[in-house]
């Protein structure tokens, strides 16, 4: 009997950041298939929908979901601005049960000119539900 939960208490500890990984890739490739379909509102679902949320770009921070949306909006209005976005995941570290720090580079494939760059998200698990709660994005 103690070996048995032994081996749960193992399992279970070693299965749990793994599945936390999958969910926050499976969530950021949504957010490409999104954005290559010029979607923004399916792009932001990653995105905690709170006036907390936090971007920081090259222009600085800005705060909550619905002035993210329309930042994205206004920076890539056409596909010629967005082009094609691929992401590459550097690391992926979960910092408690309920907080992992993603580290990566993301490229855009456009008629005018690719665009890269590195981001770190902070996620957070906010009602049973992965989310992006800050944005760090710089090219």
């Amino acid at each position: 009997m103690l070996n048995s939960i032994i081996s749960f208490v193992l399992v279970f500890t070693f299965q749990q950041p793994i599945s936390v990984e999958n969910t926050i890739k499976e969530k950021l490739q949504q957010q490409t298939i999104c954005w290559n379909e010029g979607n923004m509102e399916c792009f932001m679902q990653a995105y905690w929908k709170s006036d907390s949320l936090k971007f920081i770009g090259g222009s600085g921070i800005t705060y909550g979901w619905d002035k993210t949306l329309q930042r994205y909006k206004a920076g890539y209005p056409t596909s010629k601005e967005r082009g094609i976005l691929t992401f590459t995941i550097i690391s992926v570290e979960l910092l408690s049960e309920d907080a992992c720090f993603v580290v990566g580079k993301y490229h855009l494939n456009r008629e005018i000119g690719d665009d890269e760059g590195h981001f770190s998200l902070l996620w957070r698990k906010i009602e049973e539900n992965w989310v992006i709660v800050a944005d760090h994005s710089s090219n």
